[in-house]
């Protein structure tokens, strides 16, 4: 019984999760400070696909970015013009603090 109410609780707590927490989440792990991850995911939940933003999580797994020039060089990789639009004006905007 214990097994099953620990699976349970893991399924209600991922269920809990919304794409802004994920995102907020993946660009932490991939090296974006917190601050500016924050501010990111928000922009990017509003203007991304779920597809687009499962690839971009896709990316920030594999490798940790030392700054935030080398995650969008990371985003390019993707060869998505939206995601790279989207992921490179919200860095802009949320790094110089212009968005919130």
């Amino acid at each position: 019984m214990r097994p099953f109410f620990a699976l349970f609780a893991c399924a209600a707590l991922a269920a809990c999760s919304t794409p802004e927490t994920l995102t907020r989440s993946g660009l932490v792990s991939g090296g974006i400070p917190k601050p500016i991850a924050a501010c990111m995911a928000g922009r990017m939940v509003d203007r991304l696909s779920i597809l687009q933003l499962r690839r971009l999580s896709g990316l920030a797994k594999a490798d940790q970015s030392r700054t935030l020039d080398q995650f969008l060089y990371r985003v390019r990789s993707l060869r998505d013009p939206e995601i790279i639009a989207v992921t490179g004006s919200s860095a802009a905007l949320c790094a110089t603090g212009i968005a919130r």
